[in-house]
């Protein structure tokens, strides 16, 4: 018995390092029961995460309920990354105030292949469990179904806020949204899981979990829930189409400046979500360092993670040259436009002067995602041109064909070689 107990931390020491990040434990007195038998029985919790594969990559944002299931595996618990092929099907109702539009089979089978190969840059694929859930599902009859959706009443699913919010406004609300949080919770039912982790969004989802095992003969799952990371703005979630993550799979030199670009106050928060670094570290940081060392070294941790030490080191010698030397890093992308690609044109006045749309460029150049993205950032003063803050609609110059500029916003930079 020694010697199985040895196997796992002490249980105080376990909860101190799965709060860290932790958002809610429900509850944190059955968390701390479910450990000390796993510690008495030399038995390893099962730790569920799903994720439906409803997007190809992932971002940061993504990451943090990931980091907080690798806790759990650093401490020797068995962790189940499931992926949702079948629940992708259905299509996730959480904070939508619309109907997802359905993805197909083949969309959702290809992003699972890509979500396997994500999750190992925090997961060991040695000791992680990959399942999917379209094996049970493919195997449930009709009357299974109609058992299933016996467990619940439609009371119960129309409290959940999104569907409340749509039933109470008159909005559509599908047949087969209403079945989603059950069938994540039978998820918890087919894997016996132990603990649940989610995002505070998933909420709902994870407490149907627990009242189904209950409804099913099992022990009730832990559901332990993160934190929504903000994006670079430190206002809105991180988003991709809010333009303001960081994707996983970028660029070390691209990922490493984006970080560099955040507030002090939001660096803290990336170091407590985004890294294994302990609260007492962090508080000692606090005291001790100055905040662009701090930030340096969680731009370091971070290109570390998803490339390599010696790509982190490089972009931080690369980001050193662009914007502490005024240097332009060697590999910087250049970008070959046509005059009447942006929208530009020459004056006719015999002064040789050629004019473009500065939002059309940006878009051209992958530094907007449209011109409305563009418009904007020309209004906020964060698009520069040879160093000189652009805000005007258009730029213009009289010297000979090509049209060289160095281009940044933000933390981005590309050169555009525009000719006529």
């Amino acid at each position: 018995m020694s010697f199985l107990m040895s196997t796992f931390a002490p249980v105080d020491e376990q909860l101190n390092y799965l709060k860290k990040g932790s958002a809610e434990i429900i509850r944190e007195s059955e968390l701390r029961a479910k450990l000390e038998k796993s510690r008495a029985s030399g038995k390893p919790l099962r730790v569920k995460l799903g994720m439906d594969p409803t997007a190809p990559d992932l971002h940061l944002g993504h990451t943090v309920v990931l980091r907080k299931l690798k806790h759990f595996q650093d401490l020797g618990h068995t962790v189940i990354f499931l992926i949702g092929d079948f629940t992708g099907m259905i299509g996730d109702p959480t904070g939508r105030s619309a109907t997802r539009p359905p993805l197909t089979r083949e969309q959702v089978e290809q992003n699972a292949e890509t979500y396997k190969a994500q999750v190992f840059k925090i997961l060991d694929p040695q000791k992680t469990v990959i399942d999917f859930n379209r094996r049970w599902f493919a195997q449930f009859t009709a009357d299974d179904f109609v058992r299933l959706m016996a467990k619940y009443t439609v009371s119960q699913i129309l409290e959940r806020e999104d569907f409340h919010k749509r039933f109470q406004a008159e909005k559509p609300i599908a047949m087969h949204e209403l079945l989603y949080p059950l069938v994540q919770g039978y998820d918890s039912v087919a894997l016996e899981a132990d603990v649940e982790l989610g995002g505070t969004d998933q909420k709902f989802n994870l407490l149907v979990g627990r009242e189904l095992q209950r409804a099913y003969g099992q022990e009730s799952q832990v559901v332990l829930t993160t934190p929504i990371l903000e994006g670079l703005d430190g206002v809105q979630k991180m988003s991709k189409s809010l333009g303001n993550a960081i994707g996983i799979h970028e660029p070390p030199l691209e990922m490493y400046g984006k970080i560099m670009s955040i507030s002090d106050e939001m660096m803290w928060r990336y170091y407590e979500l985004l890294t294994d670094v302990q609260v007492a570290e962090i508080d000692e940081m606090k005291r001790e360092i100055h905040p662009m060392a701090a930030k340096k070294e969680l731009a370091r941790r971070i290109v570390t993670d998803f490339h390599s030490a010696e790509a982190a080191a490089k972009a931080a010698e690369d980001w050193a040259k662009q914007f502490q030397k005024h240097e332009v890093p060697a590999d910087v992308d250049e970008v070959l436009i046509g005059l009447s690609e942006i929208g530009g044109y020459v004056l006719t006045d015999g002064s040789g002067t050629a004019t473009a749309r500065a939002d059309r460029l940006l878009v051209r150049c992958g530094l907007a995602t449209s011109t409305t993205d563009a418009g904007r950032k020309l209004k906020q003063g964060s698009v520069r041109v040879d160093d000189h803050v652009l805000k005007e609609p258009y730029l213009s110059q009289t010297a000979p064909p090509p049209m060289r500029l160095l281009l940044r916003v933000g933390k981005q930079m590309k050169i555009a070689i525009v000719n006529w």
